[in-house]
């Protein structure tokens, strides 16, 4: 199963937090349909029926059942010193 560092929570629950994403809500990842072997990642309000939940702390990631294969023995880190570039 894809596991946080303690970088990693502490990104996913500031984000979710300054995004307003309500308290159940994460961030998901799945599959990019654009480009095979990519991932795409947003701010949801809550997981789909079928995706894995993935909890440390307050931070919740859900993973799409397709990616789960994939993601399955690694671990979400963040740079904690990396600029965020929002698209709209």
């Amino acid at each position: 199963m894809l596991t946080l560092t303690d970088n990693a929570r502490t990104a996913v629950q500031d984000l979710t937090t300054q995004a307003g994403v309500p308290e159940g809500g994460g961030l998901r990842i799945a599959e990019s349909a654009d480009q095979a072997g990519s991932f795409e990642l947003a701010l949801v309000p809550a997981p789909q029926p079928d995706d894995t939940v993935v909890e440390n702390g307050e931070a919740k990631v859900f993973v799409e059942s397709a990616t789960v294969p994939t993601l399955s023995n690694l671990t979400l880190d963040t740079d904690p010193n990396a600029q965020v570039r929002r698209s709209s």
